[in-house]
């Protein structure tokens, strides 16, 4: 080989070490940078709708700061998503919500990432200097939804180059584990930014702890070091690190048993008045039981049925449902689940419990103007119970036991259930009157207002429509008119009425809750009680007969049709109840149907009526306004 070739050949060989070593430390040296907190402040988004995931982006950027980790938190529909390709480090704490969908904070920022990430011009090197980490926070009731949008961030983000620190977190705000898993998840986070770099493994970060783990494990895999934890663990905190649990052993459940309410589903639905009963039942004292306690009037179940809401209690054996319907007055503080899968409590002590709980609340009542002796110690006995309170009361795999109990004592029962369990419905044993929430009439407005965990809840719906037929005592179909949403269906409301045929149809205009990140509805969403009684007429009409209005209840915007051939006799309505009568039949063992233990109507009942439904029996009050001229 001559002088010249190997010169030229060594000159080749330095300039290709010096471009290697030139590339590697360029790289090592934009790692350098984008784990230095104090080169760039990195971007923490908070994708949320109803509070949760800015609350946990709050609670890391604090962690952050306290290892002088610098984070902007930043709420993205005030990000312009062309600016990603400059940021080194990015996390986003991700709620997932009607369908897999993103909130409505982060539209903008969700398909700008998608369409780019799409696009051949950007290239998959576009968030090449980009480290990121994703936390996912939903339901996993949900099914194939859940967390959907924090998966697809990630997936995204890995598209256009950028490096995940940390695999996505996936919370799960149903099933009792999210802030255990959140805070695991975000110490990983600070460990990574804070230097505890070992290798990169298919453009996933690896950390110290991650190695020490792996290290430790036996060659099946069967770690020693780390636990498995069930994320659906209701009981709202994992096991200790120093006490691994297999779940494998425990059929996926810790001790076998969930807690349906959670620590911090107790606290909130305490702080709305909920007294908590065992673990997943709950009771409630209603403001028109105080009313008619204080004798100014009863509750359209008063003027309807002959229900005295002083001595009706509010009730229910199963806070969780499984619906999350857009009108919920609990804004959806209860659990969710679309089978029963935790702890139960006892019937007996059920009803025992709330009765004392419900008697409390009414002592509470003593000396408060208009309440007299005479009507407080009848409040201290309950007639009635309103299974109604909140969430799935049939849910409870032992709601015959308890509606024994109840009649037992001579409370009668009005049982509601939202059409998405026929079975149950089919199994459940004569309770006064049954209920089925028809919210909707269509498959599309029913899935928006009702938003259900079952992906075939239609063919539930429908179902629950025909056992409800079966029946003989009496049942209900309750439409809640939410004005925008549901109040244009009168024929196929109309259509409906031949698959359960129901002896009674409440409507119903949707009580405004307050304002609600979990609901989109406005005072504008509330009909008036003359857009009731309108539709009311056209879905009478539109039945040719079989129904007619027969009651209404003006203070609750709330309007009755009955079966006209069954409880409309001699042009005079029994839509009323003789209560000792329908205890008796239950008593006796033998058949019977709703036509025999109905009783008379009284005309200031009757729709129509100069008093609108209020008893004239009672004083009305009317609160005292202090609105500004419009002058």
């Amino acid at each position: 080989m001559s002088l010249s070739s190997l010169s030229s050949r060594l000159t080749l060989l330095a300039l290709l070490s010096a471009t290697t070593f030139y590339f590697l430390y360029k790289s090592r040296r934009r790692k350098q940078l984008a784990l230095n907190p104090n080169h760039r402040k990195g971007k923490l988004f908070f994708i949320t709708q109803t509070g949760t995931s800015k609350a946990l982006a709050q609670r890391l950027l604090n962690l952050l700061t306290s290892n002088n980790i610098h984070f902007e938190l930043v709420d993205p529909q005030n990000y312009e998503p062309e600016d990603l390709p400059k940021e080194s480090l990015i996390l986003i704490i991700a709620s997932t919500w009607e369908d897999g969908k993103p909130p409505q904070n982060s539209k903008f920022f969700v398909n700008w990432l998608a369409e780019i990430s799409t696009d051949f011009r950007a290239g998959n090197l576009l968030l090449s200097d980009c480290k990121f980490a994703v936390f996912g926070v939903g339901s996993r009731v949900y099914g194939e939804t859940f967390n959907a949008l924090a998966r697809d961030l990630g997936k995204r983000l890995k598209g256009l180059g950028a490096t995940e620190m940390v695999a996505v977190g996936e919370g799960d705000v149903d099933g009792g584990a999210l802030d255990s898993v959140f805070e695991e998840w975000s110490e990983k986070v600070v460990t990574v930014l804070k230097g505890g770099l070992v290798v990169e493994n298919e453009n996933v970060i690896v950390y110290e702890s991650d190695v020490e783990s792996l290290e430790s494990s036996d060659d099946d895999g069967a770690g020693g070091g780390e636990e498995i934890v069930d994320l659906e663990d209701i009981a709202g905190k994992g096991p200790s690190r120093k006490k691994a649990v297999n779940v494998a052993e425990t059929n996926g459940k810790l001790d076998g048993k969930r807690e349906m309410v959670t620590p911090v589903m107790r606290a909130n639905l305490e702080k709305q008045g909920y007294k908590i009963i065992g673990s997943h039942s709950g009771v409630k004292i209603c403001r028109w039981t105080k009313s008619q306690l204080r004798g100014r009037g009863g509750c359209y179940k008063h003027s309807f049925y002959g229900i005295e809401s002083h001595r009706c209690m509010e009730a229910t054996p199963s806070l969780a449902c499984a619906n999350k319907c857009v009108f919920c007055w609990r804004h959806h503080t209860n659990p969710v689940g679309k089978s029963w899968q935790w702890k139960m409590d006892d019937p007996l002590e059920i009803v025992n419990t709330a009765i004392d709980l419900h008697t409390n609340m009414i002592k509470q009542m003593k000396g408060v103007p208009g309440v007299t002796q005479e009507r407080l110690l009848e409040g201290l006995s309950p007639r009635h119970c309103a299974l109604s309170l909140v969430g799935e009361p049939i849910m409870y795999p032992e709601i015959n036991m308890l509606v024994d109990e109840l009649h037992r004592r001579q409370i009668s029962t009005f049982l509601v259930t939202n059409a998405q369990f026929p079975e149950k419905i089919k199994m459940l044993k004569p309770v006064t009157q049954l209920y089925v929430s028809v919210d909707a009439a269509t498959k599309d407005s029913l899935k928006a207002i009702d938003r259900p965990l079952f992906g075939d809840f239609w063919e539930r719906f429908i179902d629950s429509l025909k056992a409800l037929k079966e029946k003989h005592q009496r049942t209900v179909y309750r439409l809640t008119l939410v004005k925008g949403w549901n109040t244009e269906d009168v024929d196929a409301y109309s259509k409906l009425f031949s698959i359960g045929k129901p002896d009674f149809v409440e409507i119903k205009g949707v009580t405004y809750c307050g304002s609600s990140a979990t609901s989109k509805l406005t005072m504008e969403n509330v009909p008036w009680h003359s857009d009731v009684k309108s539709f009311s007429e056209a879905l009478a009409q539109k039945s040719e007969g079989q129904y007619e209005v027969a009651c209404e209840h003006a203070h609750s915007c709330c309007v009755l049709l009955a079966k006209t051939e069954k409880f409309k006799v001699n042009g005079q309505w029994y839509t009323w109840i003789d209560y000792e009568k329908f205890h008796d039949l239950v008593a006796s063992g033998r058949p019977f149907d709703s036509k025999d233990y109905m009783a008379f109507t009284p005309s200031w009942a009757v729709y129509g009526a100069e008093e609108g439904g209020f008893d004239p029996e009672q004083s009305r009050y009317r609160k005292e306004r202090h609105h500004k001229s419009d002058r």
